[in-house]
């Protein structure tokens, strides 16, 4: 199968503005995201609204396309980049451009998830450990879902699913191999050109999150498991640590 990877990558942010061109050991964020991405993947690109990204991206050799500064979401973004690629892909690849340390097995578990013919959509979950505790399943920033016997999800939610009767909340990450969802897709090419075009369900707008609208119109997303935590920046703090770890780990 033919796969591409894109990251949407956006200039303004109201947290921290210029995040894809911050520097992080020695090298601009969306340099890291997208050599992370070069090490599994032939083609990559990078789909972004702004120019100083889009020369950022070329000035290290890598491939940049320039899209609408309208799109709603990210998703959005992708499809509109595919079109101007213009190449037949079998499976599109959406990569956060603010996780750095994205790691090489999870972009090939979610590649992985497209041998079943009935993945229509993919995405990771990771198990929550003996190190989390409540407190972080009550995170409603960490998102949580649940999956069939098949590998599919069923629900995605903020909240804590499922609900454990009989038994002290504080005790339920002990009861259930509970899943925090993390935010890496996959669409098979002709799903995407799909998805972009249905309008938002009230499922999506209760739990503010794009892909409840997908199950809530049938589509089916294989979920890949992964042991490995993503770590994204979204604060001029979250970068200062990623500093720290780079430095630990000198890469």
């Amino acid at each position: 199968m033919d796969f591409v990877g894109i990251i949407p990558a956006r200039y303004a942010s109201t947290r921290f503005p210029g995040k894809p061109l911050a520097k992080l050991g020695g090298k601009i964020v969306i340099q890291r995201v997208y050599e992370q991405v070069r090490s599994v993947l032939d083609d990559v690109y990078v789909a972004t609204d702004d120019e100083r990204i889009m020369n950022a991206v070329k000035s290290f050799g890598g491939n940049a396309v320039m899209t609408s500064p309208n799109h709603k979401s990210g998703t959005d973004r992708i499809e509109e980049a595919v079109n101007i690629i213009g190449k037949n892909f079998d499976v599109v690849i959406n990569i956060q451009g603010d996780e750095p340390f994205i790691h090489k097995s999870q972009i090939e578990t979610i590649c992985k998830c497209f041998d079943d013919p009935q993945t229509m959509i993919a995405t990771l979950g990771r198990p929550f450990s003996e190190k989390d505790t409540i407190k972080d399943l009550e995170n409603p920033n960490s998102p949580k879902l649940i999956c069939d016997n098949n590998g599919f999800a069923m629900y995605f939610s903020r909240s804590i699913i499922p609900y454990i009767r009989g038994e002290e909340k504080s005790n339920w990450i002990n009861k259930f191999n509970y899943l925090k969802h993390i935010g890496l897709y996959a669409y098979r090419a002709n799903v995407l050109r799909e998805i972009t075009k249905l309008p938002q369900s009230s499922l999506e707008l209760a739990e503010s999150l794009e892909q409840l609208r997908w199950l809530q119109n049938g589509y089916r997303i294989k979920v890949g498991i992964t042991n490995i935590e993503t770590i994204g920046i979204d604060t001029p703090e979250d970068l200062e640590k990623a500093e720290e770890i780079i430095n630990s780990q000198k890469i």
